[in-house]
C-alpha cells in the first residue's frame, strides 16, 4: 500500500512539474512572460530618459514580443518617437501604437 501511494505521489509530482511551465493555460510560458516583462521595463526606462516622451502618460504592455503603447501624447511627434523607441528596443517583434494625441 505504501509503495502504491508513493508511485501515485511521484506521478502527480512529475505531472505538476511538466505542466507547471505555463503562466496561465493557453498563455505564455514562464520564460516568455519574463522576456516580455524585461522588454516592457526596457521600453519604459528608455521613455524616462527621453526628453521628448512623457513616460508617465504612456502605458507599455508586452505579449509575445509585441509591444502595445497606449495613453496620451501632446503631439504626433511624441507619439511617433515613442513608437520608434519601442521598435528599437531589443527583443521587440512588433509595435501597436494606440497612443492618442491630445490637443
Amino acid at each position: 500500500m505504501n509503495f502504491l501511494t508513493l508511485c501515485i505521489a511521484a506521478a502527480l509530482g512529475l505531472t505538476t512539474l511538466a505542466t507547471g511551465c505555463a503562466v496561465i493555460r493557453d498563455q505564455e510560458s514562464a520564460g516568455a512572460y519574463i522576456d516580455d516583462a524585461s522588454i516592457t521595463a526596457a521600453v519604459k526606462a528608455k521613455f524616462v530618459s527621453e526628453k521628448n516622451v512623457d513616460a508617465s502618460a504612456i502605458s507599455v504592455e508586452t505579449m509575445k514580443g509585441t509591444v502595445q503603447l497606449s495613453g496620451f501624447a501632446k503631439s504626433t511627434l511624441e507619439k511617433d518617437r515613442a513608437a520608434q523607441i519601442a521598435r528599437e528596443t531589443k527583443g521587440v517583434m512588433a509595435v501597436r501604437n494606440d497612443i492618442l494625441v491630445r490637443p
